[in-house]
């Protein structure tokens, strides 16, 4: 039966009934009208300080809820937002992202309007390449079917999408033919070939004495840890993850053997699955962070299973029609082989031993007393560099509690992406890993949370530059203006700021701020910037034989030899 609607509303329904509850944004003149229709939802608008922290607040809530919203104006709000949700297209984050634009009566009148570039499409276009599918809402005789495809092709790829209403259309009528989206299936696997697939996997299994399962952010994104868990324990089978798949099994599973990762797994990880005689990465980006040198060997050897969203590989065949939700909850329930134990590899480092009170703080003296804090209602959330590089050593408690745009790797995700994650999950208490760099390109998001009442605690490694950077190639260009962190809570009116120099410091900071959930807390760790984590060591020692290589290489080719 039809009803009477607005393209605006009807869109605001549709979300909801996908279980958006929260979009983040700031408001222009080209989308208050959506802002008011907003206002007026189930839909609750939370502003931001700026659009890039609304895409990474709306991308960390969907990893965790499912579905993450943004709404921001027509290209100064849009092209500011790009960043963002370029980082949800790399890392599969299903966001969706609302846009204002002139009327189209206007837009006759006045061809020259404000916020303009070039001409009135040259914002969809962009988003056209960092989106699985945009439209522009421009004719409610078709706004209902663009609406629902655009939204299934979010809920099928797990990847932002872009939806463009121009703002003498927000309240145009329109009759609705349906009372839920009509989120077409993305098509059954082909019965014939996942049956073919499953055989195929049997007969690789049979012929192995090492599998190893390397699983990804994908597994995350579709919901799979049960499956994957029930997967890893029928067959007996120890389990690695990519760093930007960090905790999608729980850390203390006991076939959970640690991240895998070329340039920041521990050796004795590398080692284990790069012995592996059989490789079933389930759900994983292999990237140059991630090197799995061990994949080219086995996929040489016929020895290797790759399944993603984007297509399933076994040994050299490419299956088509086989969705990868179905391959992998049909891999759990097929009656695959049980191998028996064997030694896992155990973290070669010395364990943590608490240093003199007065001692200066140190990387591992904070991820080592750290480490012993997190519990099941903590969530961790690490930006780049160091932050993300000594936190993949650390033991998340439960699955799908760290966060980080490990692959994309834009700094400045992790503040904004506290808010978007207090909000999706509010049972969770962030615990968030910043450098001083990234907190100063979007530390302001802390004056959302003290609005909302949110209490994340948020821990500033301040060892005054870009260490990353200083690791590749230092110079003057890699120093930072030091701020006195911990008196951003005076300036906001808020929360409880902390100085920490020594480690009888970080101990008295850490255990007032995990004890009181009442307020929001920042940590000001005063770092020496000659101080390194034992991940950016290994990364750093890995990058430069890796430089080294290719310089060598370089050489002999230019002088006409080949290595």
């Amino acid at each position: 039966m039809r009803r009477r609607s607005t393209i605006g509303e009807l869109l605001l329904d549709r979300l909801a009934q996908l279980g958006v509850r929260h979009v983040f944004g700031i408001p222009g003149d080209y989308v208050l009208t959506l802002y008011k229709l907003i206002e007026n939802s189930s839909i609750q608008h939370v502003g931001t300080t700026r659009e890039d922290c609304a895409g990474f607040a709306a991308d960390a809530y969907a990893r965790i809820h499912g579905i993450g919203c943004a709404c921001v104006t027509y290209c100064v709000g849009g092209f500011n937002i790009v960043n963002a949700i370029a980082c949800a297209y790399a890392e599969r984050s299903p966001v969706v992202l609302l846009s204002g634009s002139p009327g189209l009566g206007e837009r006759v009148k006045t061809p020259f309007l404000h916020h303009m570039v070039r001409d009135f499409s040259t914002q969809r276009e962009v988003f056209e390449h960092i989106t699985v599918a945009s439209v522009i809402l421009d004719d409610p005789l078709t706004a209902e079917r663009e609406i629902d495809r655009v939204l299934a092709a979010l809920l099928r790829y797990k990847r932002p999408v872009y939806l463009e209403i121009p703002r003498d259309l927000v309240l145009a009528p329109l009759e609705v033919a349906r009372s839920t989206p009509l989120i077409e299936p993305a098509g059954e696997s082909d019965p014939d070939a996942l049956k073919e697939a499953l055989a195929e996997v049997r007969g690789i299994l049979s012929g192995a004495e090492r599998p190893v399962i390397l699983a990804g952010a994908e597994i995350y994104r579709f919901a799979l840890q049960d499956e994957l868990t029930t997967l890893v324990e029928r067959m007996n089978v120890p389990v690695a993850t990519t760093l930007l798949g960090k905790s999608v099994i729980r850390e203390d599973h006991p076939l959970y053997i640690g991240v895998y990762g070329g340039l920041v797994g521990r050796d004795e990880v590398l080692e284990f699955v790069d012995h592996a005689d059989c490789l079933l990465t389930l759900g994983t980006q292999l990237t140059d962070i991630d090197d799995v040198k061990v994949h080219a060997r086995l996929l040489a050897a016929g020895r290797t299973i790759h399944a993603t969203a984007d297509g399933l590989t076994i040994k050299h065949h490419r299956y088509e029609g086989v969705r990868f939700e179905d391959f992998v909850r049909a891999l759990a329930a097929s009656p695959l082989p049980s191998f028996p134990s064997r030694p896992l590899p155990v973290e070669t480092h010395l364990p943590f031993d608490p240093p003199a009170a007065q001692s200066p703080v140190t990387l591992r003296s904070l991820f080592g007393h750290l480490d012993r804090l997190l519990h099941e209602k903590t969530i961790v959330i690490a930006d780049v560099g160091e932050s993300l590089f000594a936190a993949a050593d650390l033991h998340v408690r439960r699955s799908a509690e760290f966060l980080s745009p490990a692959y994309y790797t834009s700094m400045g995700f992790s503040v904004p992406a506290a808010v978007g994650a207090a909000f999706a999950d509010p049972s969770l208490r962030p615990i968030v890993l910043v450098g001083d760099g990234a907190f100063q390109m979007t530390g302001t998001e802390l004056t959302t949370a003290l609005r909302h009442g949110q209490t994340p605690i948020i821990i500033i490694l301040n060892n005054r530059g870009y260490v990353t950077e200083r690791e590749i190639l230092d110079g003057p260009f890699n120093d930072l203006h030091e701020w006195r962190y911990e008196k951003i809570c005076d300036l906001l009116g808020g929360g409880i700021g902390h100085r920490v120099a020594t480690f009888g410091d970080l101990v008295g900071a850490l255990e007032t701020a995990m004890a009181d959930a009442s307020h929001l807390h920042v940590i000001n760790v005063l770092l020496d910037p000659s101080d390194r984590s034992t991940a950016m060591t290994r990364v750093a020692h890995r990058l430069a034989k890796r430089l080294a290589k290719g310089s060598v290489e370089s050489s002999s080719q230019a002088s006409g030899f080949s290595t």
